[in-house]
Formats: structure tokens, sequence, C-alpha cells
């Protein structure tokens, strides 16, 4: 937002200097970025007239002009094409310093003689006009400095607005705080509401209720836009950034820029039947005011008419509708439209306005009669015409509503660490536009129409620490009575999960908690993951319901840039379309490429299915028994080389390799293999016990047996805990075979199996009977025999 010094003291009137004004808007939270002088210093220029401009003697191009500058009559030769009798224009009299040091001497042009020069405007810096003289209007004062009449020792203070500050992004915005946080009087100028004198009316339909909830509009009729546009209004447009175009443009631009509320003008002449407010039809196309063919995307507002869409509400009009210097009956628009719904449109079409951006950030829903009263004025004032009375249509059940918010005041003092007196307390909200009623506990505070960002008892106290300002607010240590948590013995944080993975050589991965949905239905196509409203990409649309797909995509990017060895891991939430959108904490691995890192001592053996189970029992090793594998076929992960990872029966993960027909979809290695496992299996450990340390020696028996191909060596070594008893302290799996020397669907496991007593040597009998009980159960249950 850029304002113009000058006009924001007719706001408020302020004795404070430009750099202390600066300062205070920076601590009331309007950061100044820059301060700028509206013209380059130059001295010695005054209002003139133009007497008579007759041809120069000896020049075809030069003209020698007679201008009263008040206080006598001098000749000028002059050069510019539109120098004319009864022209009034700026000139620096001899002695004047124009920008840039340059000093106005007498001097003589093909001989004649000239007391000063008639000057442009861009050779004053105040317009960038270079064509001709500058015209000034007639009724200038003759001799009166120039930087007097136009105003030009102002200063032009840009602010860095955040968005949510829409209600500064005007001259009363900005003045409302600055007269709040210098305890003076708001200066709002007089807007009386001007009386029609003519009946004509445009009837107004608004389908889209939801959108715009308000929309006003007014016929004014026999306007006359070849006057110009006032000097004042000119001037203050250009120095907030703005070009003067015509009236009707300027009008509304000032109400825009003055107020905050964007208006529209329409040629009334071009427009049929009535106005509609309604979303685009299918394939419906506007050419905006800029000329630009716009095919309208489902969902646009547009402001349309019985045949035609006539502007993209909110955003720009359409040409086809815009005012020219032809137009003679305008309908001046007035509307509100819902700030959630605009957010962003205007940019999906590659459009910024300011229209767009005040109305994306929110515009007051109560300002649009009070803006179409004062247009109307501006209107009447500046082109003539006959105004008709104002068209309203509103839906009340869809305007915002803003509740009361209760501020304790002792949450004052205990946020801020500074006391502010009740008095000013209520002066300040009450300035700042809230409705403040007392309350035993402080004050029950509604925030004003032009408000979007309060709802919160902490954003009522952020409005007084701004208005008092940040600098008042003293700076102390945080301190905090600090009581350690205790953590229950059987449970270990998340941070010592991540740093044993980490001791195992993998890197934490973070991906989105968004993926592509046919990414996700390859892992899980049973399930319907919760679509986003608003995506940020089509390929982040839904959330994740497993996260195996952001840790493949992630093995992909790092095997596309030649990395041989990745082991990755996350922690993270994976989301379940339950009717309350169930968020579930889970832990996951992956890992291809190479299983060491590359050394003289290492083998380039690729790692694989097992080596991943290795990590998985490693983190779970402390719950023992109670963690199996279970062979299981998932979606995405290879038949055979998957299964499901049980805490004492119950599924709570699941791992394998990633299936072909994936690996080659998503661009990943043929040994990837993943894991996931729910966060609170992780972070369980069991509780130690005490054991002694039997004295007595172990005695080992070693196994081979044979068995068939489709009996697992888990179903084996169960079977072999129940049978041996509880002489038998330790069982290990050392071998599996396949191949010559057994039959056909045949395998061969060699099983070790470790006795000890805690009070006695065991002798030869009792280990031969264990082994002996061992080999007929699984003989009778699995049909497994001792290899011969």
């Amino acid at each position: 937002m850029i304002i113009s010094e000058q006009w924001l003291r007719t706001w408020v009137d302020v004795s404070v200097t430009t750099q202390e004004l600066s300062h205070k808007l920076t601590m009331i939270g309007l950061e100044v970025d820059s301060i700028n002088a509206a013209a380059e210093p130059f001295s010695g220029v005054v209002v003139a007239e133009i007497i008579s401009a007759e041809q120069h003697p000896d020049a075809d191009k030069l003209r020698v002009c007679k201008v009263n500058v008040g206080d006598e009559i001098v000749q000028i030769v002059c050069g510019a094409p539109n120098a004319r009798a009864g022209l009034v224009a700026p000139l620096a009299r001899v002695g004047a310093v124009l920008p840039g040091g340059f000093k106005i001497k007498k001097a003589k042009l093909r001989g004649v003689e000239s007391q000063g020069m008639l000057c442009a405007g861009a050779e004053l810096t105040i317009s960038e006009d270079n064509d001709g003289l500058m015209e000034l209007p007639s009724d200038a004062p003759i001799g009166t400095n120039i930087r007097d009449y136009l105003g030009l020792d102002d200063q032009v203070i840009e602010l860095g607005l955040t968005p949510n500050r829409a209600d500064c992004l005007s001259m009363r915005g900005v003045a409302r705080d600055v007269a709040v946080a210098l305890d003076e009087a708001l200066l709002e100028p007089t807007i009386p509401n001007v009386s029609p004198v003519v009946d004509d009316e445009f009837p107004v339909v608004i389908e889209a209720t939801a959108q715009c909830p308000r929309y006003l509009g007014r016929v004014i009729k026999n306007v006359d836009l070849s006057r110009p546009t006032p000097d004042y209004m000119r001037e203050r447009l250009q120095r907030a950034g703005l070009r003067s175009i015509d009236a009707a443009v300027d009008v509304t631009n000032y109400v825009l820029l003055e107020l905050g509320q964007p208006l529209h003008a329409f040629d009334l002449d071009q427009l049929s039947g009535g106005i509609v407010v309604r979303e685009c039809l299918e394939g419906e196309v506007l050419t905006l005011l800029d000329g630009v063919e716009q095919k309208l995307q489902k969902g646009t507002l547009v402001i349309a008419d019985h045949d035609k869409p006539l502007a993209m509400a909110g955003i720009m009009g359409g040409e086809a509708s815009g005012v020219s210097d032809e137009t003679h009956n305008l309908f001046l628009e007035s509307a509100f439209f819902t700030p959630e719904l605009m957010a962003g449109r205007a940019r999906s079409y590659g459009l910024h306005t300011d229209a767009s951006h005040r109305y994306e950030r929110g515009v007051d829903f109560q300002l649009q009669r009070q803006a179409m009263e004062r247009a109307t004025a501006l209107f009447l004032d500046a082109v003539g015409g006959e105004a008709g009375p104002i068209t309203e249509v509103c839906s009340e059940d869809t305007l915002p509503v803003n509740e009361a918010v209760l501020l304790r005041e002792t949450q004052i003092e205990k946020v801020l660490g500074v006391s502010i007196g009740r008095i000013d307390v209520e002066r300040i909200l009450r300035g700042l536009g809230f409705w403040v009623v007392s309350h035993e506990l402080g004050w029950l505070c509604t925030a004003p129409s032009w408000r979007f960002d309060m709802g919160l008892e902490v954003d009522l106290i952020e409005e007084l620490a701004r208005i008092i300002g940040y600098d008042a607010v003293p700076s102390q240590p945080i301190t905090a009575n600090l009581i350690s948590t205790p953590v229950p013995e059987h449970i270990r944080v998340l941070r010592e999960v991540k740093n044993e993975l980490v001791a195992r050589g993998y890197y934490e991965a973070v991906t989105f908690s968004f993926v592509s949905p046919e990414i996700q239905a390859l892992f899980d196509p049973e399930l319907s993951p919760v679509p986003l409203r608003n995506p940020i990409s089509t390929d982040l649309a839904v959330m994740r319901t497993s996260l195996i797909p952001g840790l493949v995509k992630a093995i992909a990017h790092n095997t596309s840039r030649q990395q041989n060895r990745v082991r990755l891991f996350e922690t993270g939430l994976k989301f379940l379309p339950t009717e309350q959108t169930e968020q579930v904490p889970m832990v996951a691995l992956a890992m291809s490429g190479l299983r060491d890192v590359e050394g003289w001592s290492s083998e380039k053996a690729a790692a694989d299915f097992y080596d991943l189970k290795g990590t998985v029992e490693a983190l779970l090793a402390s719950l023992g028994d109670r963690i199996t594998f279970e062979a299981r076929v998932y979606p995405g992960l290879h038949d055979g080389q998957s299964a499901a990872i049980l805490l004492d029966g119950r599924e709570v993960g699941r791992m394998g390799a990633v299936h072909p027909t994936i690996r080659k979809a998503l661009g990943v290695p043929v040994n990837t293999v993943v894991a996931e496992l729910e966060q609170v299996v992780a972070t369980e450990v069991a509780m130690p016990a005490y054991q002694d340390i039997s004295k007595y020696p172990e005695t080992r028996r070693d196994l081979a047996l044979v068995a068939d191909h489709a009996v697992s060596s888990g179903e084996v070594m169960k079977l072999v805990h129940e049978a041996a008893g509880p002489l038998m302290k330790k069982l290990d799996l050392f071998d599996v075979y396949e191949g010559a020397g057994l039959a056909d669907g045949k395998k061969s496991l060699a099983i070790g199996l470790t006795f000890q007593d805690q009070s006695r040597t065991l002798d030869e009998s009792e280990v031969a009977s264990a082994v002996d009980h061992v080999l007929a159960k699984l003989k009778s249950q699995l049909d497994i025999e001792l290899r011969s």
C-alpha cells in the first residue's frame, strides 16, 4: 500500500514529523518499506499564463511567448508543440534550480532573448510526460509557487502489509490505526447520501449467494466523460502508484484507495436485460479490459447480463461493457465477495489486480452502500450526470458473522508482560472499531466488519500491543517452572528409535503427508483415501494411508541420482478414511542397492528381504517371542517375499519386496524392500527381569531336518519350542538347504538346541529324551524327519 503523507494528514491532524510518523506506523504493525519525496527538489518555478505565442523569426519549431508570471510579463522562447495563448503552465524563472541542479539563466535562442523556461511535467519529475508543456487548470493562481499549488512538498510512504490487514489497504484503515496510536481524532470526510433525480434502475439477480452475499448497483445517466479528472484526485492517484486514465476509472480507483471498496463502472447502453451474478457456464469465454481472451474455468464467479458475461467478479471487467469517451450512461457496481471463495482465483488466470488483492483478503461487508454514495457524489462533481436509486440485493444468511470474544483483564499483563489500564484498553479497542461491553472478568469484544482476523483472545491482546507500540512491550527472558514428565519404563521415546535406525545406517526422510491417488492405489487399492479440498497439485491430492509410497518415491529419486546404496526411514501419520479420519503414528523403512558400504573388505552383494527383516527384528528385539512374522500377500508387494509383522498374534505391520510391475512403473531398483509398523510397537520395550547365570554347563544338540518345501521355518521353530520343554534355553536355525541330495519339493533345516539347568548338570538321558520328544512331535505334526 502506497500512501501520500499529505493525504493522510487530512484524515489525522498530527504534529509529528515524517520520521516519527514512519516509526509509529512500523511499531503498530504497518511496516514502512520506503519513504520517497513526491517530487525531486527544485525552486523558482511558478504558475504562469501564456498571453501570446508568435512564430520565431529564425526557427520553424520555436515560438516567442509573452508570459504573465503575476508581477510582470516576461518573454520566453519555447519549442513545445502545445505552447499557445491562454495556456497555463509551470515557468522556471531566471535563477530557478531544476531537478539535477540545472540552473536557469537569461539566454538568447537564435538571437531572441528568453527570460526563463516553460516546463514539461517530466522536467520537474512530477510526471513522465515529456511531449509538451504541463497543462495546468485555467483557474490556477498566476504567480503561485508550483510546489505550493501542487502540494509537492509531500512524502510518499510505502507500507508492507501482512495479509490479514486488508483493512489497511485504504487511507481510512491506515488513518484509523494512526489516530488511535497517537490518541488523535479521526477526521473522516463527510459522505452524504445522494438523492436520486431519475427513476431508472437496472435489475439485479444473485444466483451464487454463497460467493456474493451482497450486490449494489446504480444507474447514473448523462455523464460527460470528456471532462478531466479533478487535479487533486489525479495527483493523489499518481502518488499512490495509479495512472490517471479517465474520470470513470479515476473515481472508482479513488474510492478504492480512500475507503478500500473496489467498484466497477459499466457502460449501461452495452448491457442487456439486467445483472446476473452467477458461476460461469461451461466453455464460456470473456475478453477482459486488457484485451486478453480468457476461457473461464469451472467455478469462476462472473457478473453477467441476460446475454453474456460482463466481468470476472472481483478481478477484472470485460472489454465489451467497458466505458469509453462515447459512454453517456453508467451502471455503477459495489459488491461484497466471500474472501475464502475468491482466494487464488485471480492467480489461477495469471492475474493480479487491485480489486482481487483486496477481495481475497477481505473487504468490509458493511461498506458497499457508503462507497456507492461516495463514488456517486464524486462522479456528479467530476463528470455531471443524474443518479438513480440504489438497487441492493443481499443474502443476510451468507454474510460473515463476528462473534463476541471474552478479553480477560488478567491475561493482558500475563501475555504482554506490561499492564494496560482499563480506560486505555477501552479507548484502543473502541477506536479500532470494536464493540466493547464490560464483563466481570474484563470485556466482551465484537470485531468490526472490516476485521476478518479476530477470533481469539490473543488476537485482541495483539491489537493492544500493536497500538501501544511493540517497543513499549518489555523484553524479558522467558521463565517457566518446568516439571519433567516421567516416562514409563516400558516405553522409549521416539528419538531413541530414530537414533537406533541411524546407527544402523539409515537416513531419516520427511515426505509429504499427501500423495498421488494413483500411487496410493498401488499399495492400498481397497481404501478410499481422504481427498484434499485444495491440493497444491494433482499429484498431491489425497492423504496417505501408508508411509510406503512416499519412501518408494524417495528411493526412486535417489537411485536416479546414482546412489547405489539407499536406506531410509520415516516416522509420521497415516490417515485412514474412517468417519473421523483416524490418524495412526507409523514407522516405515525402505532399502535398496548394496547390502554393505562399498569397501575392500565387503562383498558387493545386494540387500534383500532378510536384511530388512533383520533390522525390524533388532528394532523389536526386547519384545522377544511376542514378535513373529507370517507370510502374507499384500498389494504392491512381491508374492512370496512379503510378510505380516505380528505382536502377540495381532498384525501391527507389513514388509516385503516391491512388486516387479510397480518397480518398473516407479523406477526403483530390483532389490527394493519396504516395511511399515505401528509406532506404538516400535517404542514399546520389555521390562528387564533379573535371572541368575547358571554355573552348570550347557549341552547342545544339532539336528538336520528334512521337511516339505511348503512348511515354514517359523512353524518348525514354534513346534520345537513347545516340545523341548523348560530345559531348552536357546534355539537357533543356522542353515537352510535345497538341491542335490534331497528329493524334489524337500528342504533341509539345520537347528541347534541348547539345554541347561540352573541347579544341576544335565545327564545324557535327559537331553536325549527331550530331543526324541521333539523329533516325535515334528514327525507326527509336520511329517519332518532327520536327514540321513
